[in-house]
């Protein structure tokens, strides 16, 4: 895979299986944006340390899945400091149906409370109100489930939700990881 090659819903599902990882892809990517979002910075080599996750019969990631796990690593954390803002939570294909879809943002939201909490640093307590509404409304995301209805309304809904996980994110990097304290020559 070329390094400028985004990695995939599909490919980080691959890996988790191989892996046996208790998570899916979008629960995995929302961990590790969390956790880069609460200030941590991890290594590939550790990355499943830190966020805790272990395969399920102890499955030690080979060197080639050890090399998508560094390039999912940098993934995230140029998209998190992308200065076009050009990050989005990593979720299934848009062909998808519309509850694999819905239910992937719910476990997005569930592994980014969880990384960020996992940071281990003192953010939380320094974050602007705006910010800490955020993770609160991460957490209501993280703890739904969803009534379809009219298709048209739904897929617009779910549309909106993901745009407010990203800029939500984005927010909670720029302040949890120190970007947007004074001194930061980071805009946004």
């Amino acid at each position: 895979m070329p390094a400028t090659e985004p990695l995939s819903h599909d490919q980080l599902d691959a890996l988790i299986v191989r892996l046996r990882l208790g998570v899916d892809a979008s629960e995995l990517h929302g961990s590790l944006c969390g956790y880069l979002a609460g200030g941590a910075t991890p290594r590939g080599g550790d990355l499943l340390a830190a966020l805790q996750l272990e395969g399920a019969e102890e499955v030690a990631p080979t060197p080639a899945d050890q090399a998508v796990l560094e390039a999912l690593l940098r993934q995230c954390r140029d998209a998190l400091a992308d200065p076009e803002l050009g990050f989005e939570p990593l979720l299934p294909d848009g062909d998808r149906p519309l509850d694999e879809r819905a239910e992937a943002v719910v476990d997005w939201c569930r592994g980014f409370l969880g990384g960020f909490g996992l940071a281990g640093t003192d953010a939380h307590a320094k974050l602007s109100d705006d910010a800490q509404e955020v993770l609160r409304d991460f957490g209501t995301v993280a703890a739904s489930s969803f009534d379809f209805g009219d298709a048209a309304e739904d897929e617009d809904a779910l549309i909106e939700v993901q745009e407010f996980l990203r800029v939500g994110a984005l927010l909670l990097y720029t302040e949890s990881a120190g970007h947007g304290q004074p001194g930061s020559d980071r805009l946004h």
